[in-house]
């Protein structure tokens, strides 16, 4: 039995708008959530055009498909998703005379997008965790859809058929989970190690953090949950309300010390590195009976990732504006960017973005568009945090 996709119907519609507009091949991404039973598709996202490269001269062949244009963007995606959304997997829609190399074309960047998507997390995947990534082929002439999996896992792994199945509606009442949690985070600088090597450090600091994040406790609305009972459990459910509604659930995180003993270690540091202030988290989760423990593991990883995210949003940010050979190691203050949240049509997911303090609106505006091929009004751009995160 292969994996079943249940998907957002207006997709459909955009997929075969890209059909019709745009030939002979154009690629995208997948995006939703996965669960043990079944996978859920939100939104499929087109590559955005490379600057150079104008509409008329998208890929005649599917080896000018540039892989690596692809898993950048892929990468840039995957931080405007907040807890629970992943990229789930890669589209193409290719005329008939294509399709036939298409599925090739597909397994190679469903791996290289999640080599790279792995390569910057800092959380490790559990056990049972669903390893299946979507291939999803469409035929731009009949419209046919074939959608197939690959276990990311296993390098040698052999398509398996998927069931494809749309649904309106799909996720217009899904659950958030929501908590701010205060970041004090101490790194030392070791006076060994090179000390421009700040994002290197910092990672290696955010590492042990993220281990912390990983043993800490959860409280859902002022209780701790056993793992495997349902999460609305208790709750009353929302009844016939098809607009989009969102139950929230407010969740406090309680640090725990490590529970092995640790023997402490004195070095000489030639300086450090603090990160402070209070960070807007926020996780979703399908409203199909979910568990405690997968709801808990979205949160945890929304936690981990935007503060990764935003500290490399932050390196990327001073090596365009000061270059990387920076080493005045004076007392510097930077101010990490605030995040944001925009509502998505039809549904009660929220998308992710982060703004420093001087960028405009409008930036804003054209990365979602750029990146996530969405318009979005000025007064919907929710700003999460106070400035001094």
């Amino acid at each position: 039995m292969g994996r079943t996709y249940f998907v957002e119907e207006a997709i459909g519609q955009y997929l075969s708008d890209l059909s019709t507009k745009l030939k002979p091949c154009v690629t995208g991404l997948l995006i939703g959530q996965c669960s043990p039973q079944r996978d859920y598709v939100i939104r499929a996202v087109r590559t955005p055009p490379k600057e150079e490269q104008k509409e008329e001269s998208i890929p005649s062949k599917l080896a000018s498909i540039d892989e690596e244009w692809i898993t950048t963007h892929a990468s840039q995606v995957s931080r405007m998703l907040p807890g629970g959304l992943v990229v789930l997997g890669v589209f193409i829609i290719a005329t008939p005379e294509l399709s036939k190399d298409s599925q090739n074309a597909l397994r190679k960047l469903i791996f290289s997008v999640e080599k790279s998507l792995t390569k910057r997390r800092l959380w490790k995947p559990a056990e049972e965790e669903v390893s299946d990534r979507a291939a999803l082929q469409i035929c731009s002439a009949t419209k046919k859809v074939v959608c197939r999996t690959y276990d990311v896992q296993d390098p040698r792994s052999s398509a398996k058929p998927a069931d494809w199945k749309y649904q309106s509606a799909l996720s217009a009442s899904w659950l958030a989970l929501d908590c701010t949690v205060n970041v004090n985070i101490h790194i030392p600088l070791l006076a060994t190690s090179p000390n421009h090597d700040l994002e290197k450090n910092t990672k290696n600091g955010l590492n042990r953090w993220s281990k912390q994040i990983e043993d800490s406790v959860f409280l859902i609305n002022g209780q701790i949950k056993d793992d495997d009972t349902e999460l609305l459990e208790g709750q009353k459910k929302l009844r016939g309300n098809t607009q989009s509604s969102t139950q929230f659930s407010d969740v406090k995180v309680l640090s725990q010390g490590s529970s092995h003993r640790s023997t402490a270690t004195v070095q000489v540091c030639s300086g450090s590195i603090n990160l402070k202030g209070a960070v807007k988290c926020r996780a979703y989760i399908h409203n199909n009976k979910p568990k405690v423990k997968e709801a808990i593991q979205a949160l945890k990883r929304d936690i981990i990732n935007t503060l990764s995210d935003r500290c490399e949003i932050l390196f990327e940010d001073m090596i365009i504006n000061e270059g990387p050979h920076k080493k005045n190691f004076e007392r510097e203050y930077h101010v990490l960017p605030q995040r944001l949240f925009v509502p998505v049509a039809g549904s009660s997911v929220m998308l992710s973005d982060y703004k420093f303090g001087d960028e405009a609106d409008a930036e804003i505006q054209e990365r979602f568009v750029e990146m996530l091929d969405q318009p979005v009004q000025a007064e919907d751009i929710h700003i999460a945090e106070e400035i001094n995160t």
